[in-house]
Formats: structure tokens, sequence, C-alpha cells
């Protein structure tokens, strides 16, 4: 068993109690999350993506360095989260630092730094049902492992015959690297970033709120060896991603001269956006 999966384990049992308390998506979910859900499981069509990763992946939007989208995604408010209202840089900062606790490589604390920064999609006017929430497939029949997977009802798609079958315009373990996903955060800072990070790194980023597969098994027919190589990374930043939230209110000014190292350690002074 590899050292990640083995961490993996260790971590699961860890939290198993506090599981509960996170990602709840039922009667209890505030309105505005089911509300959010309504609308990105309706719109998220596969010409919706296509669109938007023609509008996007050229990154031409800006020149930022990271510290500049770190101030610019703290204006965000994320419609799709009901577990934290502290400023968005929080998270951030406690995912990075859980990671760090744990004696993890650079690299992996470095992404959970910045995990969340393809958010500032919605601050350059996008609605948040396009930036944030769940990711899943589009192209090939939902699964019921989605959040909400009824609102799905209601979407374009499901008129299309071809996309309704179980690989679309897929093809069976084709990898995750072929495959659509719904637009959002993740897919638009992979590209931002994916000339600098490694591997493991970029399959997070890229992959991080694809919950219906990393965390509750589904998709798996369309996965490659590279896929089933990373997802145990996955289920471990997930821990981190969720459990790190908290009320707690860091210190951030006496956190900042190591994270500014940590970034300067692997980026650039401007990144395209």
């Amino acid at each position: 068993m590899s050292r990640a999966l083995c961490f993996f384990v260790m971590v699961s049992s860890l939290f198993a109690k506090e599981e509960e308390s996170y990602r709840v998506y039922d009667e209890t979910t505030p309105e505005r999350v089911k509300e959010f859900y309504r609308k990105n499981h309706e719109r998220q069509t596969l010409d919706f993506v296509l669109q938007k990763e023609k509008e996007y992946l050229s990154l031409n939007r800006a020149k930022m360095d990271i510290w500049e989208a770190v101030d610019f995604f703290d204006k965000l408010v994320d419609e799709s989260d009901p577990d934290l209202d502290l400023p968005q840089r929080y998270h951030l900062f406690q995912t990075a630092e859980a990671i760090r606790r744990d004696g993890h490589p650079r690299w992996l604390i470095l992404t959970g730094f910045i995990h969340d920064l393809g958010k500032i999609l919605a601050l350059y006017g996008e609605p948040q049902w396009a930036v944030v929430g769940d990711t899943f497939p589009v192209g090939c029949a939902y699964s019921d492992k989605i959040v909400f997977p009824e609102y799905f009802a209601s979407n374009f798609d499901l008129k299309n015959a071809l996309y309704q079958t179980q690989y679309g315009i897929y093809s069976p373990h084709c990898g995750l690297n072929q495959i659509h996903m719904s637009w959002g955060h993740d897919e638009y800072l992979y590209r931002v970033v994916k000339d600098y990070l490694p591997l493991e790194a970029l399959y997070i980023i890229r992959y991080h709120s694809f919950y219906s597969a990393h965390r509750e098994g589904a998709y798996e027919y369309l996965m490659d060896e590279q896929d089933k190589r990373m997802i145990p990374w996955l289920k471990l930043f997930s821990k981190y991603d969720l459990y790190s939230k908290s009320e707690e209110r860091l210190d951030i000014d006496a956190l900042m001269p190591y994270y500014k190292e940590l970034v300067a350690e692997f980026f650039p002074s401007k990144l395209a956006w």
C-alpha cells in the first residue's frame, strides 16, 4: 500500500465521527444552496461547457500574481458552501496549515493554499452556478451520486439520447483527462497553473470538486490507470479541504513569510489568467 493510501486510511478513521457534519445536502440544506444546485444542474450542458472552455482557456483575461488573485478572491461569497462564513482566504490558509501540520510535502501545502483561487471566475461576472459547487461529467449519463441528482430533470441534455447513455460521447476507461467536466473553478485554475506544479497537485486542483467520484465511487468506468493512481490523493486532500473549515481566525500576518516564500518557490511573478 502506498504512503498516500496508508495516510488516507488513517485520516478516514480519525475523522469518521465528524464526517456527518459537512456536505449535508438534504431537507435541512439552506434554500440558497438548493437554488444554486437547481440552476447548476439545469444549465450545465455540454454546449455550455464547450462555450466556456473556448472563452476562458486561452487565459487572456488578466495577468496577476498569486497574491493579487488572493486579494481578488477574498471578495467572493460562495453560494454553494453551507459550511463557512469567514472571508474566503481563511479557508485557503486553514487548508494549507492543516496539511503543513501533518508534515506533507511543500507542493501539497501549496495546493491547499491555492486550490480554490479559480473561483475568481465569479468576479469576472460569471454566475456562481458556473463557478463553484460539485463538478460532474457532461456528455454522458448523470450519476445518482451527484448531489441533488433530481435537479437534472430540467437539463436540456436529457433530450439527447446519446448523452444519457453510460459512456455518452466517451469510451470505456478513456481517462478523466478526455472528459468535459461541468464548467467551474477547478478546470480554470488547473489551466492557469498546469506548467508549474507536480502531476499530483494538478490532479487535485482539477478534480477536487468531483465528489461523486472520489467520495462516492462513481464514474470508475471512465477512469484510466492514471486516474486510479491519483484518486487516493483526492481522497486525502478532501479530508483537509472539508475538515479544516472552522470559525478559528488564524494569525495570517504571522503566516505570511512562510507562504510568500512557498509561492515564490513554484510560481513566476505573473501568471496568465
